[in-house]
């Protein structure tokens, strides 16, 4: 082979090698751009004091592309114990939440939600239990009173609701708006703030209250690998929200989510929430609630969706004992 057919073999090898790699850079990319990132789970608040008043969520710090909008549904269903000497709480509640989320240009966003939260009978007791022995969990007394009851009592407000199953608990309607303080290629810096107002008509947990919230979004991501944060207050105007127990003006909420992409179709998510104690009615609900969250998504080219469970750490009377959720989340 002379040197004009090795040079022109050389140029041929190379021009392939650089062209098997376009493909797959834009094989690389073209996932990226199919299987967008969704942020943090979309799983609300279940700690009983906390899930019916306005509580701020892990949000993403990142802008999405202008006129993205989003549909969401999700449903969650949870088991609440709580049995302390000033309080008792058995009961289980369960959520059906929907809502859009408008990207409106590169720094603002808007969402509204509505979420119903009602008593039913989703049969979780069983469950818990079960859960409990298996991780080596004390009941806390569960194992002493009959499965599936619905009863709240709080002698020191003189509150003494019993079999309320069928009863809506909260009725909400929320507007948040976002603003992109800074974002980069691994950075994500944005603060919003929320209006909420719960309105129940009647039974025993009639209301009409409205709050309001700021939060800070800062998010990380790196190859697979995401991190979001959140730092929130909230305040709201009436200080009786569920069951005339009286809740604290002022809350404040953290929450760290991260994200790990296992393939661009499937993500692992595991997320801690903490909320400033809502009420000084009582010891135990004046406490500090924690959530431990584990999460799964599966992306499709255009949705997203989410199972998520709940357990409550440290304080077992002031929060959701176990709760689950699953979602879709449809991008436009």
């Amino acid at each position: 082979m002379d040197k004009n057919d090795k040079q022109h073999s050389a140029f041929i090898a190379l021009t392939l090698t650089l062209t098997v790699n376009s493909f797959s850079g834009d094989a690389q990319a073209s996932d990226q751009q199919r299987f967008a990132d969704y942020g943090p789970l979309k799983t609300y608040a279940q700690s009983p004091m906390q899930s019916n008043a306005l509580t701020p969520l892990v949000r993403t710090g990142f802008s999405h592309a202008p006129d993205t909008v989003e549909l969401y549904a999700t449903g969650t269903i949870a088991s609440v114990w709580a049995h302390t000497d000033d309080y008792s709480a058995d009961y289980y509640q369960n959520d059906l939440s929907i809502g859009g989320f408008w990207q409106l240009n590169n720094q603002w966003a808007l969402e509204l939600d509505y979420t119903w939260r009602f008593a039913a009978n989703n049969r979780l007791d069983t469950l818990t239990k079960a859960f409990h022995d298996w991780f080596g969990i004390g009941q806390n007394g569960r194992d002493e009173v009959d499965d599936h009851s619905f009863d709240i009592s709080v002698p020191q407000y003189g509150v003494e609701i019993h079999d309320f199953e069928g009863e809506t608990i909260s009725n909400a309607f929320s507007l948040y708006s976002s603003y992109q303080i800074v974002e980069n290629k691994h950075h994500g810096l944005s603060v919003g703030g929320s209006l909420y107002f719960n309105y129940v008509g009647s039974g025993p947990f009639k209301t009409s209250n409205f709050e309001q919230a700021l939060q800070l979004n800062y998010s990380y991501r790196t190859a697979k690998h995401s991190i979001y944060t959140l730092l929130g207050v909230s305040y709201r105007h009436n200080d009786e929200v569920l069951a005339q127990i009286k809740y604290n003006r002022f809350a404040f909420a953290t929450g760290v989510s991260y994200q790990y992409q296992i393939t661009p179709k499937h993500r692992f998510l595991t997320e801690v929430h903490v909320y400033e104690g809502a009420s000084d009615a009582t010891s135990d609900l004046g406490e500090p609630s924690t959530e431990f969250l584990l999460g799964y998504r599966y992306h499709t080219k255009r949705g997203a969706l989410e199972l998520s469970m709940i357990e409550n750490v440290f304080n077992m009377d002031n929060s959701t004992d176990i709760a689950f959720t699953v979602g879709y989340r449809h991008r436009m």
